[in-house]
């Protein structure tokens, strides 16, 4: 089912691509994609690696979250261990491998059931998957407690359990409390009801958030004078670009209803830049401007007054204070006020965290993460552990394009680790983020610990493109299930 998804997209990039004189392969490098493309035209080069890097090291291995990053790590390790012994504690039945398409999903790009799936539909052969909760960790016994109170041993431990929407944090929101992207979203819903509040990290409310674009955009239409809210938190966040694409296609739907004069679209971020790589914030900046799109730095989202249509905002900036004789400097005092903003239409990105029984357990950390080494992946206190994915405290990226890149990193350290060896294979830092700017355009940033532009071909990596619309639109997709939860990719 998913390898004839994966032909059928091929089919429609590279009848687009021909029409623009550019090759599959091209089209590919353009893309990013490297050898994970080739996979598409049955390649063998991915096999051969594993089997040239069979390992006889056995133990037993336990991996906490059955998501993308997971299921993609137990793949590799089943093709590159002679007799893995493997098994993923997963809560959901139901996943997601493509996350970014929460965002077509709330711009009616795509639907629900473009992005859904059953887990079991892509275990690795083998591989026991357990529908459960971890609740406990004991990294000195090497154990963990499950909600269902099994208590599971392990040699070597793989947390990739993903992030906690923490939506309770805000106030008026409390009733929400802890959210997750393919859970029950009844709570979210219901709070949301038909205010104009939306959120693209969770599948249903990205179902939700067109339906209410969708009104937003009728009202602007028929002449009201509407505003349009989009947040920005002041946490990591997963597809940190998420809340600007969801902008950008609100832009992109208005305009195509001859709406666009009628709507006000604001932008406010905690942060005080609009993309953590300056090559990209000042091409993002441009096309803001010429869009007629607002933004407000130093703004962190803190409550809702959904009955009256208003977003509470912390503004925050620095003043000097007492001057210092000695360090001959003034001391800087951070103020803070209250900012009301009132809306027709508000998307919100929550403040996101490790969920609490990890990042507050012996295995986390004071700032609530899986504490690693950024380049290794292990742990730094307990050398069995490793963690990835948007669980792990790794300063940028927590993307799917950045898990393809850390899931091989980890495998092969985590199998030296099992041969009584010291992991030597280095996660860079690469993160892609295919930046949606309109309906058929894409900026695809590509960055890694440099901070600076890392394109994977010689254009420039600021400009939007069509051919990465389509990539990321048809092809992206069905090759991170075919690839990457293959273990291949």
């Amino acid at each position: 089912m998913v390898k004839n998804e994966l032909e059928k997209a091929l089919e429609i990039v590279d009848s687009e691509i021909k029409k623009a004189g550019i090759s599959r392969r091209d089209a590919f490098k353009l893309a990013g994609l490297g050898t994970a493309a080739y996979l598409a035209n049955g390649g063998t080069d991915a096999n051969a690696a594993t089997e040239a890097k069979a390992s006889e090291a056995t133990g037993k291995i336990l991996i906490i979250g059955g998501g993308l990053a997971g299921i993609s790590t137990a793949a590799r390790l089943v093709n590159t261990l002679s007799n893995p012994d493997i098994t993923i504690v997963e809560p959901n039945p139901k996943s997601v491998t493509y996350q970014p398409g929460t965002t077509l999903i709330a711009s009616g790009v795509y639907t629900k059931e473009d992005v859904d799936y059953d887990t079991k539909d892509f275990l690795p052969k083998g591989v026991t998957l357990l529908k459960d909760r971890a609740v406990e960790f004991n990294p000195e016994a090497n154990k963990v407690e499950l909600a269902s109170g099994e208590t599971l041993t392990y040699d070597f431990l793989v947390v990739a359990a993903g992030v906690t929407l923490d939506f309770g944090s805000i106030k008026g929101l409390e009733e929400i409390g802890d959210a997750y992207t393919s859970e029950d979203a009844s709570k979210i819903l219901k709070v949301f009801g038909d205010s104009g509040i939306t959120s693209v990290y969770n599948i249903d409310s990205s179902v939700a958030m067109w339906e209410q674009t969708q009104k937003f955009i009728q009202k602007a239409k028929d002449g009201q004078k509407v505003k349009g809210i989009f947040t920005d938190p002041n946490t990591a966040i997963k597809c940190g670009g998420a809340p600007k694409k969801v902008m950008y296609l609100m832009n992109s739907r208005l305009n195509e209803a001859k709406a666009r004069a009628n709507a006000e679209l604001s932008f406010y971020a905690d942060s005080n830049k609009l993309f953590g790589v300056k090559e990209y914030a000042d091409a993002i900046e441009k096309q803001f401007i010429e869009r007629d799109m607002k933004w407000n730095f130093n703004h962190n989202l803190i409550g809702v007054d959904i009955a009256k249509k208003i977003a509470i905002f912390d503004k925050h900036w620095q003043e000097k204070g007492e001057y210092d004789k000695d360090l001959e400097e003034y001391e800087m005092v951070t103020k803070h006020q209250n900012v009301e903003v009132p809306f027709d239409f508000l998307h919100i990105t929550p403040p996101q965290k490790a969920p609490d029984v990890i990042g507050k357990s012996a295995i986390g950390s004071a700032k609530g993460w899986v504490p690693v080494n950024k380049e290794t992946l292990q742990h730094v206190k307990y050398k069995n552990i490793f963690s990835l994915g948007d669980v792990a405290a790794v300063p940028m990226g927590k993307t799917g394009g950045t898990v393809r890149k850390q899931y091989k990193v980890l495998v092969d350290n985590l199998i030296a680790v099992m041969e009584g060896k010291e992991p030597t294979s280095k996660f860079d830092g690469y993160t892609v983020c295919p930046l949606i700017t309109d309906i058929g355009k894409v900026m695809l940033a590509e960055f890694n610990w440099t901070a600076k532009p890392t394109p994977s071909f010689p254009l420039d990596p600021t400009q939007e493109r069509y051919i990465w619309w389509l990539l990321k639109v048809y092809l992206l997709k069905p090759m991170t299930q075919y690839g990457m939860l293959s273990g291949k990719a």
